[in-house]
């Protein structure tokens, strides 16, 4: 699916299951919350932290839902996510095409 289908898929879940959007600042928190729960299995998958008993860890799960809602966002206003990564991959290219290679801490 490409991120534009994405952006319709949700849009069409919310008209059809979920009532309507929350608004975008209970959204901002909702990701914000969703960052933290995938925050948390990486600690603990990836770091020194242990899983508690019982605790899940779909990692793909928490990033799944991190992208429902960043999705949700950019719906709400109007932001076409395929223009905006093609920016960010010019701006990228542009600003960091030797900048990563002729990083000794990289080599």
């Amino acid at each position: 699916m490409t991120i534009q289908e994405a952006q319709e898929r949700v849009d069409t879940w919310i008209k059809q299951y979920g009532v309507r959007y929350f608004s975008e600042l209970t959204n901002m928190a909702i990701l914000t919350e969703e960052v933290g729960e995938m925050a948390r299995i990486m600690a603990r998958k990836y770091g020194e932290q242990s899983f508690k008993e019982g605790e899940k860890a779909d990692l793909g799960e928490e990033m799944a839902d991190v992208l429902w809602v960043l999705l949700c966002i950019a719906n709400q206003t109007g932001t076409n996510l395929t223009e905006a990564l093609e920016k960010s991959f010019q701006k990228k290219t542009e600003r960091d095409k030797e900048r990563h290679k002729n990083n000794p801490k990289l080599v």
